[in-house]
């Protein structure tokens, strides 16, 4: 369901938090780096997010990009909707233009619940929530 862009913005933006405590800053390169992605998809990603206010950045030799206390309180769904849009979230499982109740596709019911779950869990988590297991080496960004 989620762009393969969307999930490298996710964990860009959760390797950001990682880091909050130490008030350190991350350059695209480090970024890419750790969550094993292309510096040149993370850099648009990023900037994508900063216009968004789903992280900030600092230009200069000590700039870079980081996310501030009240960002690592915002819902996962901030970051969907800033790379994906609200689409998803609505748009048909086959991606049929007409998908609707009264003329459904075959996948339509379940579909709409999986749909609803997912909006559910992006709306419900925040940035911090999933930074927290990764932190304690519970979780992890790469596989």
């Amino acid at each position: 369901m989620l762009s393969k862009t969307c999930k490298i913005g996710i964990k860009a933006v959760i390797y950001l938090c990682s880091k909050f405590d130490t008030r350190g800053n991350a350059g695209i390169k480090e970024i890419a780096e750790f969550i094993d992605a292309s510096e040149h998809t993370v850099g648009k990603i990023l900037q994508t997010l900063v216009k968004q206010n789903v992280i900030k950045s600092m230009k200069g030799p000590t700039g870079g990009f980081y996310i501030s206390e009240e960002q690592k309180k915002q819902p996962i769904i901030n970051i969907v909707e800033a790379i994906d849009g609200k689409q998803m979230f609505i748009s048909c499982g086959l991606g049929l233009s007409q998908c609707s109740e009264k003329h459904p596709c075959p996948i339509h019911d379940e579909y709409k619940k999986v749909r609803q779950q997912m909006e559910k869990l992006f709306r419900e988590k925040n940035v911090q929530n999933l930074c927290e297991p990764v932190s304690n080496g519970l979780a992890y960004l790469l596989g």
